[in-house]
């Protein structure tokens, strides 16, 4: 699949959940499954192995599989797609950049080697050497609020300026003092924001979201985000309902002490779209089924414009 520069990389993105059975092997049968649901859905493209696709937990041999099926389904879908090639080893990660290169992405996502923090000249070399082993396709700098790197506007400003294999930013947003201190940065790159204030988001510069709200519903987020550049207001009225969502069904999840990744997975398995990746693999907590109930309850009274497509 062609490469896409940074002004083509825009909208809602699904992300690719990586399932597990219940002795924790990969289950590639239910990955084909979450695919089908996925290209149903006609997001602008999805992506593998960011923090929901457990790329910190997976070996090698199980990172060539889930990405070999990705690339496959994508291109006879015609869908965009990006490989997520992170870890906390920098060899690691280059190796996987490398094979990554190999299925001609759309895009490929990597983060800063966190095991120690990287001094400004580390972070060059490393985004250099990722740029290298990339070989003309665009990377994503993912960069969430835990890494050991927090790269501020001016930072990211100088990454993207010195390296134009740099195509697009994946990170937290927030309030209108960051979003005026970025856009040196949204005229350089795509910049994605979490899915959860795509409406935001696209009003002041970002163009897109890697959106954890498409685990609900993959269509309703695709919609929504559409919908939310000819609407703005409706899709700011959409964007309060889905916090006040996840104030009710996600923050008691967080209070417990559940990590993004059993959040993201947790609300799949509420909307029950993409099939049964609700299982986190060991040694992180996977949600009750209890837990899970409820979160769907909450979600079918608190989120009317947002599954209205389900009733499409």
């Amino acid at each position: 699949m062609r490469a896409l520069a940074a002004a083509e990389i825009e909208g809602t993105w699904a992300t690719v959940l990586t399932p597990f059975t219940e002795n924790d092997s990969l289950d590639l049968g239910t990955l084909s499954d979450e695919l089908d649901a996925i290209v149903a859905a006609r997001p602008a493209g999805m992506y593998t192995h960011g923090t929901a696709g457990e790329f910190f937990n997976q070996t090698d041999d199980e990172w060539d599989a889930v990405v070999a099926m990705v690339a496959e389904r994508s291109a006879a879908a015609s869908l965009p797609f990006q490989l997520g090639a992170s870890h906390s080893s920098p060899i690691t990660a280059l190796g996987r950049v490398r094979r990554a290169r190999a299925l001609e992405p759309s895009a490929i996502q990597v983060t800063l080697p966190d095991w120690l923090p990287l001094s400004r000249d580390e972070i060059r070399r490393t985004i250099e050497g990722f740029a290298h082993a990339a070989d003309g396709v665009g990377l994503v700098l993912y960069n969430p609020p835990h890494a050991k790197n927090l790269l501020g506007a001016a930072q990211l400003d100088e990454l993207c300026s010195e390296f134009p294999a740099i195509v697009g930013v994946k990170m937290a947003d927030g309030d209108a003092a960051w979003y005026a201190s970025m856009q040196a940065v949204f005229e350089r790159v795509s910049v994605f924001v979490p899915g959860h204030h795509l409406a935001t988001g696209l009003q002041h510069g970002a163009r897109g979201a890697y959106s954890n709200v498409a685990c609900l519903h993959p269509a309703g987020a695709v919609y929504w985000g559409k919908r939310s550049i000819t609407d703005p207001e409706w899709g700011l009225g959409v964007e309060r309902q889905i916090a006040r969502f996840l104030d009710a069904a996600i923050a008691p999840l967080i209070a417990r002490g559940y990590p993004n990744v059993t959040l993201d997975k947790t609300l799949a398995a509420a909307g029950g779209h993409l099939g049964d990746v609700s299982r986190v693999r060991w040694p992180h907590p996977t949600a009750t089924t209890e837990e899970i109930a409820r979160v769907r309850e909450l979600a079918f009274h608190m989120l009317p414009e947002f599954l209205q497509p389900a009733e499409n």
